[in-house]
């Protein structure tokens, strides 16, 4: 048994985002806009600024530890963030990140990792990866957890991958990738995460899957969303940072500022420009 009372609103007076109203934007052309985050405070801010989905991403491990990737990330590692996120946050739809080695081992792992989540306030989970991956998705949406599914380039497969590099670029590629969109999509995943991945296939994975939410980052404009790493889209982040990411604090007067923009250009599809930021 349980309560139906309805959770409070965030600041902004919306209702809070679910499932059910991200495929109603969907089906209506509406963009959803996506930003990672990893506290309680930011989760305020970006929810106050109408960030329709907060994503507790293994990005943490590079942003906020230092580490050189996204591998040494561990599932005690998200649930912390998770939760943290999760006290802050009133009404956007929260994703968190199965991190590397918390699902791979069998489903039953990956149910184990994903009821953690879930627990510690996640209303999805991600994954990385198609292929033998689908089984793994059918399996935890039969149970009830909504899954976001992530290909293109899977930042926990790097090494194997040869570095950062746009995925999907030959014929053989690109046909792997419409595949493994098409397996995701048939085993219940909700959303899917295409990184750097050129532009039209990104537009031709969404257009033939229109029941399945496309979330771009570096895959260009014809995404149902976008989604940029919060430390990235703020200038906080050192170093070259690739051409998908543009900085929204350039001429902002304020953070809030930065993130309110960053869903009016995304709602408007002013971001990304294929020219400055697709492939």
């Amino acid at each position: 048994m349980s309560s139906h009372a309805t959770p409070d609103a965030g600041a902004t007076g919306r209702k809070p985002v679910t499932l059910h109203r991200l495929r109603e934007m969907h089906a209506a052309g509406e963009k959803i806009a996506m930003l990672t985050c990893y506290d309680a405070s930011f989760a305020r801010l970006l929810d106050d600024c109408g960030v329709d989905c907060l994503l507790v991403g293994d990005s943490l491990g590079m942003v906020l530890q230092g580490q050189p990737s996204t591998l040494p990330v561990s599932l005690e590692d998200a649930l912390y963030h998770t939760r943290a996120v999760a006290r802050g946050n009133r009404s956007a739809w929260l994703v968190a990140d199965l991190p590397f080695g918390s699902y791979e081992a069998s489903p039953e792992q990956a149910l184990r990792s994903s009821v953690a989540l879930m627990q510690a306030g996640a209303q999805m989970v991600k994954l990385e990866g198609g292929g033998w991956t689908a089984e793994t998705v059918r399996f935890l949406v039969e149970r009830g957890i909504p899954v976001c599914a992530h290909l293109g380039l899977t930042p926990q497969s790097v090494h194997a991958l040869g570095g950062y590099r746009v995925q999907g670029r030959d014929e053989a590629a690109a046909a792997t990738l419409k595949r493994h969109a098409a397996e995701l999509a048939d085993a219940g995943a909700a959303m899917l995460v295409l990184e750097l991945v050129p532009s039209a296939l990104a537009a031709e994975i969404g257009t033939a899957r229109p029941d399945l939410i496309t979330i771009g980052i570096g895959a260009g404009p014809r995404c149902g969303g976008q989604v940029l790493v919060l430390h990235d889209m703020l200038g906080v982040t050192r170093g070259r940072l690739p051409r998908f990411v543009r900085n929204f604090m350039a001429g902002a007067a304020s953070i809030e500022d930065a993130v309110r923009l960053y869903v009016q250009d995304v709602k408007a599809g002013r971001f990304p420009d294929p020219e400055l930021h697709g492939y």
